[in-house]
């Protein structure tokens, strides 16, 4: 193993080497089922029409993941480096760092309202950031790291919805901040499997929020719109209301957990069933679905076993309560979070097991809202095979890189919260070490 370490940085350093340094933007999705990996360059952005031309994708099967988390940190750090080296090989540039989509680490949003006096003067920068320090006063995070602190709306004394007050007069100011939080463990761990795969570490991005960011479009997020992130470990989801990202909320259950109910129910393999799936699997009902019989191979290495045949209705009876107990498990936990789910609001689907067929159709059942399939749509020159919506995630988070939306902390420095010039409290949480890295950056 250790060998194998050494080769490898053997290797980067001398692609390294051998290409220098130049400016481009790395994104990775860990996933449950795959790893993926998308590089821009700087002359990629086309600020005219919004739209992304990426210089490398690379991607590989998933492993040292399950249900969204880190089990086994070689293995994914593997798929991590693999994944990075061969969108490195066609972008024909080396990455320094890279920036994580996920939807592990129990992700949760929650809301705050900071209000500061003003004097009789514009509203200047300095201001934003004494209001932002007052709504990040009332957050208490214990045990995570904030990834995302995104202004929703702004209030200059009784108007609100105002999207930069810079200028404006008034006698107070107020702002509604959304912290994104990620389990700390899971940051660190996430941290340490990237630097074990010699890259820097530069952050972590909500998967549901970056997928909405890919695939939704402008009206979707000014009008409402409700992302779903339907991935191998975990289903997530992202609501937007007035063009902002107001609520995540994510429940542990994904494609992988339906795979291996088939394998459950037929007694074949873990690849038989995700093949079977694949081939034949639907969550609605089918014409001639009792007539028609499917082969999946029988579970162990027994010589002498024939393969298991079961009608295909039956597979459908194994994949369509689980989709239906996944998304209505979402509903429930979207209603109890009391989020602003706007009454017009539609659903778009993304996720690689968004792909099954019939989810669109039980999800407009399970929500009475109309539903799309979404696709990373501002990275129009995709190839077919990474154009699906198992790569919106990787897609937005370029999307976020190149035009926002403005966050109140860079991701950088969430990341590095912890490195400070000065001595800061211990006990202190992660929000309170972003409101200092606001005192002294802003």
């Amino acid at each position: 193993m250790a060998t194998r370490v050494e080769d490898r940085k053997e290797n980067r350093e001398s692609l390294k080497a051998a290409l220098g340094r130049q400016p481009v933007v790395a994104a990775v999705d860990l996933g449950a089922s795959k790893v993926a990996c998308f590089i821009m360059k700087s002359d990629g952005v086309r600020r005219v029409d919004r739209t992304l031309t990426t210089a490398g994708v690379g991607y590989v099967q998933s492993r040292g993941v399950k249900g969204g988390s880190i089990v086994n940190l070689d293995e994914a750090s593997d798929a991590i480096a693999q994944a990075v080296e061969r969108a490195e090989n066609v972008a024909n540039v080396s990455v320094q760092g890279v920036t994580v989509a996920t939807s592990g680490g129990q992700l949760a949003s929650h809301r705050v309202f900071g209000k500061v006096s003003l004097g009789a003067r514009p509203i200047a920068d300095n201001d934003l950031v004494r209001a932002i320090q007052a709504a990040l006063a009332q957050v208490k995070l214990p045990g995570r790291r904030a990834a995302h602190i995104l202004p929703i709306a702004w209030q200059v004394d009784a108007h609100g919805g105002v999207r930069d007050p810079r200028s404006m007069f008034g006698r107070s100011l107020g702002v509604e901040l959304l912290v994104v939080s990620v389990s700390e463990a899971v940051f660190q761990t996430l941290g340490a499997c990237v630097e074990r795969a010699h890259l820097q570490f530069e952050g972590v991005v909500a998967a549901p929020f970056a997928s909405g960011l890919a695939a939704l479009e402008e009206d979707e997020m000014d009008l409402g719109s409700v992302c779903i992130d339907m991935g191998g470990g975990s289903t997530s989801a992202a609501l937007f209301a007035a063009g902002s990202l107001v609520h995540v909320e994510t429940v542990p259950v994904g494609g992988q957990h339906v795979t291996a109910d088939i394998a459950r129910g037929l007694s074949t393999s873990i690849a038989g069933a995700e093949r079977i799936k694949t081939l034949h699997g639907s969550a609605i009902a089918s014409a001639n679905e009792d007539r028609e019989m499917i082969e999946a191979p029988p579970r162990g290495d027994d010589p002498g076993a024939g393969p298991v045949i079961a009608p295909r209705s039956l597979l459908k009876g194994i994949i369509a309560p689980r989709v239906e107990e996944t998304l209505e498990l979402l509903r429930d936990r979207l209603k109890a979070s009391g989020a602003p789910v706007e009454p017009g609001a539609g659903i778009v689907l993304t996720g690689g097991a968004s792909q099954l067929a019939g989810v669109r159709e039980v999800c407009v059942r399970v929500f009475d809202r109309p539903v799309r399939l979404g696709r990373p749509r501002r990275v129009p020159h995709l190839a077919d095979a990474a154009s699906g919506p198992a790569f919106c995630a990787a897609a937005g988070v370029l999307q976020r890189a190149a035009f926002g939306p403005r966050e109140a902390v860079s991701l950088k420095a969430l990341a590095n919260a912890k490195v400070r010039r000065e001595p800061l409290d211990p006990r202190a949480n992660p929000v309170a070490k972003a409101a200092a890295w606001l005192r002294e950056n802003l």
